[in-house]
């Protein structure tokens, strides 16, 4: 037994291409730990500047491995340019995300370390995803970003909205995860493999193309990421969920779990099962449809703005699908264009969102908004240029990409889908226009609200101290606002910075 072990060897890791990840463990458990102090300014200070520095470490070393790609852990993971593209946007997010939650409720209930530990390890999930060659690993990211995720929700610990919104993320996260992984594993029964390679040959060999076995794992797969995606009918949790949980947590689930999402979406459909693209392509392309009428027809009488937003992010969703239902590069660079474009709009919106609820006592109601033009221009002006490039304005990052995804349909014989994202894109006006219109438009109502606009577990939780101004939302929201505004005139730098990701495809097939 001795000599047995002896021989026993692990698989080779490279361990500059693995430090990101390790950048992200490696922060999360010292966050963990540091937030254990009882000093206030360690806690309220400390904490998410170390989370912000272990970001910001993940995002540097992502740069730094860019173009040097590599299949490490035995050929699990897959740190490629889409990876580090993806990883980008993840970093970028999570540094928001904690912007936008450092002087939240959230954070003073559940705990300073146990927030920023879990939303290090949420990421760090996402990165796994977005990196996975193997189905295995694949699963093991999906449930290393959910499960942090489940708790985040309901970090509100003294709000009933918050806990319900844990639990119904919850149950619905546990059957999306019961779903993957049954149609994972019945792929595995049909290819005989767990890596994405050998399925993609045993499917390109023509012999299991048309398996039952086969097509049933990847409709099952297909609705289980659908469910971490929003996408239509399985978006049924997203406006409860979004509502209830925090509304930093809300800004960072609607553009980070997005973005992992559709970075595996792309990874598992346009390599593992290119083969069988004529089978799966029209289906997605149907549920596409779906989405993107349900997610604009569902915003139109809401007058929450984070459901309104949870709606949104539906229809966005049904968007990005187009560039992975093509199964091209060109595909890949237009969805991976719009998950950056969509993570500026979205999170100047919601830092918004998140000041009025700070400092109006109409929580997230559109009568929060009403009158900002004229009192706070500088976060009128953020939200007007998010609503505009949410809606595809010309001169937004919203509008080129859109463009984008409809020429990546043209170019894949799908434009009758590339017409369907301009029919919800007009849609959408409706609901988009009408919070620019409340902004502009409106005076702002009464300070003291009518007892029914006020839930009962916030009653009486605005004191003097959380109506003062917070510069760090102000920030979030003038940059992304920015941002929205200089990738619609200025698209090149983000053309060429998806251009890589596309190609990342090129050695895989």
């Amino acid at each position: 037994m001795i000599l047995a072990a002896a021989h026993l060897k692990g698989p080779h890791i490279d361990w500059r291409s693995l430090s990101p990840l390790l950048a992200l463990a490696g922060g999360g458990t010292l966050t963990l730990l540091v937030g254990l102090f009882g000093s206030r300014f360690v806690r309220a200070v400390l904490v998410p500047l170390l989370t912000i520095v272990a970001f910001g470490a993940f995002v540097g070393l992502s740069i730094w491995r860019f173009h040097h790609s590599a299949s490490i852990v035995a050929g699990a993971l897959r740190m490629d340019d889409l990876a580090f593209v993806l990883d980008l946007l993840l970093g970028t997010a999570g540094i928001a995300t904690v912007l936008l939650a450092w002087r939240s409720r959230a954070v003073e209930e559940a705990g300073h370390g146990e927030l920023h530990a879990l939303l290090l390890f949420s990421v760090m999930g996402m990165a796994v995803l977005v990196s996975a060659q193997n189905t295995i690993t694949l699963f093991v990211g999906f449930e290393l970003l959910s499960i942090p995720l489940y708790v985040l929700c309901a970090s509100e610990l003294r709000t009933e909205q918050s806990l319900e919104s844990g639990l119904k993320y919850l149950i619905v996260g546990s059957v999306g995860s019961a779903t993957l992984v049954y149609g994972l594993a019945l792929i595995y029964g049909a290819t005989g493999s767990t890596d994405f390679g050998p399925i993609g040959q045993a499917i390109s060999s023509g012999s299991i193309a048309t398996d039952p076995l086969l097509l049933t794992g990847v409709a099952l797969v297909l609705v289980g990421l659908a469910f971490k995606a929003s996408v239509a009918p399985f978006h049924q949790w997203t406006p409860d969920v979004y509502e209830g949980a925090p509304t930093p947590i809300t800004a960072f689930m609607a553009v980070a779990t997005k973005a992992a999402a559709l970075g595996i979406f792309l990874r598992f459909f346009d390599v593992a099962l290119i083969g069988t693209q004529d089978t799966w392509g029209p289906a997605l392309a149907a549920l596409a449809t779906v989405t993107i009428i349900v997610g604009n027809v569902g915003a139109l009488g809401q007058s929450s703005l984070k459901r309104m937003l949870a709606y949104s992010s539906v229809a966005q969703a049904g968007y990005m699908l187009g560039g992975v239902v093509v199964g091209t590069q060109l595909g890949v660079k237009a969805t991976v264009f719009y998950l950056a474009v969509y993570l500026a709009m979205n999170l100047a919106a919601f830092a918004v969102v998140v000041a009025r609820e700070r400092e109006t006592p109409w929580r997230d109601d559109i009568r929060s908004v009403a009158g900002l033009g004229a009192s706070r221009p500088l976060l009128a002006w953020p939200l007007t240029i998010a609503m505009l490039s949410l809606a595809g304005i010309p001169a937004t990052a919203g509008f080129i990409g859109k463009i984008y995804l409809i020429d990546a349909l043209v170019d894949g014989n799908y434009a009758w889908l590339g017409i369907v994202i301009v029919v919800g894109s007009m849609i959408s006006l409706a609901y988009y226009l009408r919070v620019i219109a409340a902004m502009w438009m409106r005076e702002a109502p009464e300070a003291t609200p009518p007892v029914p606009a006020v839930r009962p577990a916030m009653a009486g939780a605005e004191t003097a101290a959380e109506t003062t101004r917070y510069p760090e939302l102000a920030i979030v929201a003038l940059v992304f606002g920015a941002a929205s505004v200089v990738l619609g005139i200025v698209p090149g730098p983000l053309f060429h910075l998806v251009g890589h990701a596309g190609k990342a495809f090129g050695g895989l097939f």
